[in-house]
């Protein structure tokens, strides 16, 4: 693995604590009834174990202790090892990986296009680069969802804070933390924004075991639902210096709305009360925000510049300093919410002490510093220094995969975040991730890209991408992607490619074209012939004639091709009977004449083409047929491709034309070359190795007979 030394001297990528830790246990929910017999555990692709559970047989089975036909001897499940993301199953998982293929694939054929220019300026090409993986990050973080709402909300409830959607993934929460910090620059001008909006979508996911304000917003929401005064309740104060805090500023107008003095039926004068009450709303919709994107419908007084935000800054922080001096608040009658709206101010003016009482994670205390208090913080070094303040004010016993991401990405330790990566998100992040880290880090490209003796010649993200495609490649659904990974390691991914393409079955013809296809895209010529060859063997051993001398003409293996001419002559030639030609006859037009040294095919195709035109004059046709069939016989005997044990069988089949009517067929000449034939025939049987012809008894009478009468025939004529 990535990181682990083989020995305690030597360097690693990412250090390895031998520290004893406890075991982890995963259950096995088999549903097979006990007891059990034996329980097998095998690898499965990636970090999936299979555990067959098996069942111990009953001597004398009963009906009522009779089980279904498929769980009678025991089931067989999968176990995850690895916690993983939960909120991703298998068919998800799948529709990533096939989806994320069309954008790794250009984004290494833009990168091969810019290494081709490399003599271009150095500046230029990494800012074309930037752009280009900028537009991978995002195809990719489309990919991985967008957050909607629940599709049992067809109505909104005015009086929902927060909007019920689809449980966020921490997947795409890691993938956005990686794209803010490596890619996209323009987000570091406005970070503090970027990180509002990253806690909007997945504050939930920052700890699973202590209170985030996402789920102090939800449990405050199930609670006000019961209460018809929400101003007199500390819990809605709470949510809403909590929601301020974080810059959710939807949600704390919304709140601010909830308020009773908005209320038409009220008993006293509140005028008052609800003029701080708006004042306050007012002042947290206009809140300036140093954003790109105005139209994002989220509240606020948006500036693009930085000197306009300062200007607006400023202004807005002289308004709440004016309403925090304000005499109206003596005047004020309801104490929760003279001190509630107070809170908010404070919070709004950067009092450390109420943003930090108002949060709950480290996490939102540093998005509250960079909101309210540190604006222009810049460089990762000072943002750094400002979470481990925040981490110190609000320790966190455990640290999930996202926050360990997230930390490591703030300390520039790309060891870490690709350590992180590979832990906790999976193979898949790391081999789609690293393009990010190398975009954003100079130290991580020269750290990933290094050839490492110790990985055998290859870098660590030729080695992450070959672990993410035999992971593909283990599996028969993705396997058919693995080679656009495989293709994109120069040391080792060709070699393993072979081996996988080696690997499919070749059964299934649309696998084989597949097989093909990839073999063209990456220009394995040597290795379509030897698959086609493969396939031509194995079609033909296993009856499929016709597809396997399809498959070996596609190879041109002349060798292979010549040896099934030879064997299909062989075939033919033991029994020269229509119904024998007739089942190799497809095999024969599919050879072709050029196919075979020994002539056998070529003799055979002659022999189809003289048994068609004979097939004509056996229909009663015009006499041209038998004089065609006439001239084939005659070329068929001159040929020595024609071997002499089928001189017989031809010379019976050609009676008809022998006794044909209306005058000879065959010349004097034409007539003693096939007596001359038969005479050499008669000779032949004298050697060992003579094939005698599958004929009647009478067959060469017949023959001898048919040939003097032409004989005599033709002498006449030619008289």
């Amino acid at each position: 693995m990535p990181g682990r030394p083989s020995d305690p001297g030597s360097e690693a990528v990412v250090p390895f604590s031998p520290e004893f830790r406890d075991p982890v246990v995963y259950p096995v929910h088999h549903g097979v009834r006990p007891p059990l017999l034996r329980v097998y555990v095998a690898w499965s692709r990636g970090s999936l174990l299979h555990v067959a559970c098996l069942r111990q047989p009953s001597p004398e089975p009963k009906p009522e202790d009779s089980v279904d036909e498929g769980e009678a001897g025991g089931k067989v499940v999968e176990v995850r090892l690895r916690s993983g993301e939960e909120g991703i199953g298998e068919a998800q998982r799948r529709r990533i990986a096939y989806g994320s293929v069309p954008a790794f694939a250009l984004l290494q054929s833009r990168k091969n296009s810019l290494m081709a220019m490399s003599r271009m300026s150095s500046s230029l090409l990494r800012g074309e680069w930037w752009q280009y993986v900028l537009e991978y990050s995002k195809n990719i973080s489309e990919l991985l969802g967008t957050r909607r709402l629940s599709s049992n909300m067809v109505i909104e409830d005015p009086r929902m804070v927060v909007q019920p959607s689809e449980e966020p993934t921490s997947l795409k929460a890691a993938w956005e933390l990686m794209e803010i910090f490596y890619v996209d620059k323009q987000s570091l001008t406005w970070l503090p924004e970027r990180l509002v909006d990253w806690s909007e979508d997945y504050d939930s996911l920052v700890t699973r075991t202590e209170l985030t304000i996402h789920s102090k917003l939800v449990n405050m929401q199930k609670k006000l639902a019961n209460v018809k005064v929400v101003e007199d309740d500390p819990d809605y104060w709470e949510g809403m210096s909590s929601a301020l805090a974080v810059g959710w500023l939807d949600i704390v107008v919304k709140l601010l709305r909830f308020h009773g003095s908005y209320q038409l039926d009220q008993l006293d004068n509140r005028e008052t009360e609800n003029g701080l009450v708006e004042a306050v709303a007012v002042l947290v919709s206009t809140m300036p925000r140093l954003r790109p994107d105005p139209s994002s419908g989220k509240l606020g007084q948006f500036c693009k510049a930085r000197p306009d935000f300062i200007k607006a800054w400023e202004k807005w922080r002289g308004h709440l300093s004016k309403l925090e001096c304000s005499a109206f608040w003596v005047q004020c009658s309801h104490d929760q919410t003279r001190e509630g709206l107070q809170k908010l101010l404070k919070i709004m003016l950067g009092d450390i002490t109420n943003i930090t009482s108002a949060t709950c994670h480290w996490m939102e205390l540093l998005v509250s510093h960079l909101l309210y208090i540190r604006q222009f913080m810049a460089g990762l070094e000072g943002l750094n220094n400002l979470a481990h303040k925040c981490r110190q004010l609000k320790p966190t016993v455990h640290y999930n995969g996202l926050m360990s991401l997230l930390i490591g990405i703030l300390e520039e330790s790309p060891e870490v975040v690709l350590a992180e990566c590979s832990k906790t998100f999976g193979p898949w992040m790391v081999a789609h991730g690293i393009e990010l880290l190398t975009a954003g880090s100079d130290h991580a490209d020269v750290l990933l890209h290094e050839e490492r003796y110790s990985l055998g010649g290859i870098s660590i993200e030729e080695l992450h991408r070959l672990v993410y495609a035999q992971i593909l490649s283990s599996h028969p659904l993705t396997c058919q992607i693995a080679p656009t990974y495989l293709a994109s390691c120069p040391k080792q991914g060709i070699g393993l490619l072979e081996i996988l393409l080696y690997k499919q079955p070749i059964q299934h013809h649309q696998v084989i074209l597949k097989n093909l296809e990839i073999c063209r895209l990456y220009e394995l010529d040597n290795i379509s012939v030897n698959v086609l060859k493969t396939a031509g063997m194995y079609n033909w051993k296993h009856g499929r004639r016709g597809f396997g001398i399809y498959w070996l003409q596609l190879a041109r293996d002349e060798v292979r091709l010549n040896r099934i001419a030879q064997q299909l002559f062989k075939c033919i030639g033991k029994s020269l009977s229509d119904d024998s030609f007739k089942q190799w006859e497809g095999l024969l037009e599919l050879l072709g004449t050029q196919v075979g040294s020994s002539g056998g095919l070529e003799f055979l195709h002659k022999y189809r083409d003289f048994k068609r035109t004979l097939k004509q004059v056996e229909d009663g046709r015009a006499s041209n047929a038998a004089r065609q069939a006439a001239e084939s016989l005659i070329q068929l005997m001159r040929s020595p491709s024609t071997p002499q044990q089928f001189w017989l069988p031809l010379l019976h089949d050609s009676v008809k034309l022998l006794n044909w009517k209306a005058h000879p067929l065959l010349s004097v000449s034409e007539t003693n070359l096939l007596l001359n034939k038969l005479q050499d025939l008669s000779m032949g049987k004298l050697r060992p190795d003579f094939v005698a012809a599958d004929l009647p008894p009478s067959a060469l009478s017949s023959i001898r007979l048919a040939l003097a009468t032409n004989l005599g025939r033709a002498i006449l004529e030619e008289c």
